[in-house]
């Protein structure tokens, strides 16, 4: 019997690290799967023959599409025409909604099981799409709480497996070990810059936050920044940014949690990022602009009352959000000083983070979505033969 092959589809940063877990795991249940599709170093390092890397897929907002239409036009046509001669035995979608509610109509015209893991957020906008969702996709592995009831009341077939980056945490960690590791032992404060992993987010947002932290920095002689550098930017783009920059600013790569916990505060784009922080406990502010027609657009649509996840998984205001022209230096400096020398302000997030944290469940999301994952290309091979 020939391998079973897989097409993965992760269009961002984020979803190359979760994309690469739950490929590790369905190899530990079948060392012969094949993988092919969208990824970044992560997934490419995994064993997944990569079409077109993430780093020129992802994409901010609705205008800002724009740019790299023509690879992502060229992208879809390849993964079709090899969903329709190849016919794998599963198509597997990592967010990325527009691209993947397109493809998987293309998975279903050609009898293709697909399996939607880290689903659209369709109950924060265009909740529209629950009706393609339900017509286009067989099975949903959902990471946060409260998803697998909205989609299961909209009669789709969705399973709660806790969030992947509770997979991807070290067991331990504390901050004195990651201050001395990071050459930092004796800074204070330690703040994180982290401006996301798309272009447009880092060109919106990390001049606003270096700008913020030169001005911090004549407050307190001793800080210290961390930028932890996403795989889908290119660190010239950064340099260039921060070329007149009066504080340094060190660029790290690798893995992000022991700069996090570094941290005394975090700036940090809208994201995954945050709640990674979260994970961490590192007090934060969540940075959101997008081009003016993008933002106009967006909250005539959007139906959630938070941009931050960590906010959403909470249900309540824990991380401040500062959207489209809040953010500038001087409110990111009123922000981080209260959140630096106000003891209570700072210990009320910290006790939110980690309710947060608490709501996301144990570590399993790579492994029972592997499992998912066997089960349905194994229904789908019976139905075959």
């Amino acid at each position: 019997m020939n391998p079973f092959l897989v097409v993965i589809v992760a269009g961002e940063a984020s979803a190359d690290l979760h994309g690469s877990n739950l490929v590790s795991a369905m190899k530990a249940l079948d060392p012969a799967i094949t993988f092919r599709g969208i990824g970044g170093r992560r997934m490419e390092s995994g064993g997944v023959k990569i079409i077109t890397p993430s780093s020129e897929m992802a994409v901010v907002g609705l205008t800002e599409v724009l740019p790299r239409l023509r690879t992502i036009v060229r992208t879809y046509l390849t993964l079709k025409r090899i969903i329709k001669k190849e016919r794998p035995d599963l198509l597997i979608l990592i967010d990325y909604p527009d691209f993947n509610i397109r493809l998987s109509g293309v998975a279903k015209r050609f009898g293709v099981p697909v399996l939607y893991y880290i689903s659209p957020q369709v109950w924060a906008w265009r909740r529209k799409r629950v009706n393609t969702l339900r017509e286009r996709v067989d099975r949903l592995s959902v990471i946060l709480p409260f998803e697998e009831g909205f989609y299961r009341q909209r009669g789709l077939e969705a399973e709660y497996v806790g969030h992947p980056l509770l997979d991807a945490i070290p067991g331990r960690l504390d901050k004195k070990s990651a201050l001395r590791d990071l050459g930092l032992e004796g800074a204070r404060p330690v703040i994180g810059l982290l401006p996301g992993s798309r272009k447009e987010e880092v060109a919106n947002l990390l001049p606003p936050m270096a700008e913020a932290a030169a001005a911090l920095s004549v407050k307190f002689p001793n800080l210290k920044c961390l930028l932890p550098q996403a795989s889908t930017i290119r660190r010239d783009l950064i340099r260039s940014i921060l070329k007149n920059t009066p504080v340094e600013v060190k660029i790290l790569d690798g893995d992000i949690y022991p700069v996090l916990k570094a941290c005394d505060l975090a700036l940090v784009a809208s994201g995954t990022a945050t709640l990674e922080t979260a994970m961490m406990q590192t007090p934060m502010v969540i940075l959101y602009k997008v081009s003016p027609l993008s933002f106009w657009i967006g909250k005539r649509v959007i139906k959630v009352p938070f941009i931050g996840l960590p906010n959403l998984v909470a249900e309540e205001n824990i991380v401040p959000e500062l959207v489209q022209e809040e953010v500038t230096p001087e409110r990111l400096v009123r922000e981080a000083l209260s959140l630096l020398e106000d003891g209570e302000r700072r210990r009320n997030m910290i006790n939110g983070l980690i309710r947060v944290r608490e709501k996301l469940g144990s570590k399993s999301a790579s492994r029972r979505t592997a499992q998912i994952a066997l089960e349905m290309m194994q229904a789908h091979r019976a139905k075959r033969t």
